[in-house]
């Protein structure tokens, strides 16, 4: 088994945590992101990942995962992090800018590489014949916002 940790020194702030009870191997909190504020990682990770012409299928799954869940996006977090790597150089970020900034993405990915990136995670990959521009671009429309 391998384990990969990556650790930011300078994480970018204005994110929210929560403490969680784990009861396995014993009883314990831990401190964590809040589902907006990782909703917000995961959203500045799909549009500014530095890749080329990869993607990231993972990146589009849980982006339809927040949405379906009606997970809202933290978005000072996001707005935090976009500035933080130089993407995003205003002080402030509307949910049509991101919306906006999705469609683009929507019409710059290969949705067959994405679906080739994770289909092996998914136990049924027939949930992946939706996937396209048009069904990402409608998903998109549902996006909530979270202003902290």
């Amino acid at each position: 088994m391998k384990i990969k940790l990556e650790i930011d020194r300078q994480p970018p702030l204005s994110f929210q945590t929560e403490e969680k009870l784990l009861l396995r191997p014993f009883s314990f909190y831990v401190k964590c992101f809040t589902k907006p504020s990782l909703f917000a990682g995961k959203m500045h990770a799909l549009l500014f990942r530095k890749w080329k012409n990869r993607v990231k299928g993972r990146d589009w799954y849980d982006l339809e995962w927040y949405i379906k869940k009606g997970v809202p996006l933290d978005v000072n977090h996001f707005l935090a992090r976009a500035k933080d790597t130089n993407d995003w150089q205003e002080d402030s970020i509307s949910k049509e800018q991101i919306i906006e900034l999705l469609d683009t993405k929507i019409k710059s990915v290969s949705f067959s590489n994405i679906k080739d990136d994770v289909v092996r995670f998914i136990k049924n990959d027939e949930v992946l014949n939706i996937w396209s521009p048009e069904y990402f671009k409608d998903l998109v429309e549902n996006i909530k916002i979270e202003n902290t």
